[in-house]
């Protein structure tokens, strides 16, 4: 086989449709477009999208930056300024700021952030921190441990 034996496939290629060449061509006068409007005329018709005037489905939707996380993680959370309060070496976990009356109630796991000072060195156990909070209790001296 050679380069100037390859054909199509009997039957893939078909002629192009010669419209408006009269009515024996079987495509003639309106060349199959109906008889009047907006999509019979010559031109590309309509852009992508359009409805006519009424406000397209592109333009109806809301416009949102990103999609909303479906189940969000829900924090118990606790600035560092409230761990200041605690005596010095004390074991801080979510059981112990509720007994101890820092904190009222839970929504989820204890998440330490990093606003205030702290001057104690403290044992805290938590589920999540923040770089700022973590960088501040191990300069006061104390100890951050991420629980499951």
């Amino acid at each position: 086989m050679r380069l100037q034996d390859a054909q199509p496939q009997e039957g893939s290629r078909k002629r192009r449709r010669r419209v408006g060449r009269g009515i024996s061509a079987g495509q003639g006068a309106s060349c199959g477009f109906g008889m009047r409007g907006q999509k019979s005329r010559s031109g590309s018709g309509t852009r992508p999208g359009f409805e006519g005037g009424q406000m397209p489905l592109y333009r109806r939707i809301p416009k949102l930056k990103h999609f909303t996380v479906i189940n969000p993680k829900q924090y118990t959370t606790i600035n560092v300024s409230q761990l200041a309060s605690l005596p010095a070496n004390a074991e801080v976990t979510l059981s112990s700021l509720l007994e101890a009356g820092i904190l009222t109630a839970t929504k989820g796991p204890l998440k330490v952030l990093g606003n205030g000072d702290l001057g104690v060195a403290l044992r805290v156990q938590a589920a999540a921190f923040t770089k700022s909070a973590q960088s501040k209790i191990e300069a006061a001296g104390g100890s951050c441990e991420v629980v499951a």
